[in-house]
């Protein structure tokens, strides 16, 4: 399981996949997210605005990151 460290309180999904290094571009997160491809706390979420706060884990592509501060 990789670590996400944020600075602030809560990280949006689609920020931090970006910052994870799991996708390129928002859009891509946008994309992946709305198929129904990437998971909060092992649930399928639809929304990239999500917030995430610590020790909030998010899946994509049998990976998985765990949001730290």
């Amino acid at each position: 399981m990789e670590e996400v460290i944020i600075k602030d309180e809560f990280i949006k999904l689609g920020q931090a996949m970006k910052l994870a290094g799991a996708v390129g571009s928002g859009l891509d997160a946008k994309v992946l997210i709305q198929d129904g491809e990437v998971t909060v706390n092992d649930e399928v979420e639809l929304r990239r605005g999500r917030k995430l706060y610590r020790d909030d884990i998010f899946s994509y592509e049998g990976k998985e990151y765990i949001i730290k501060n």
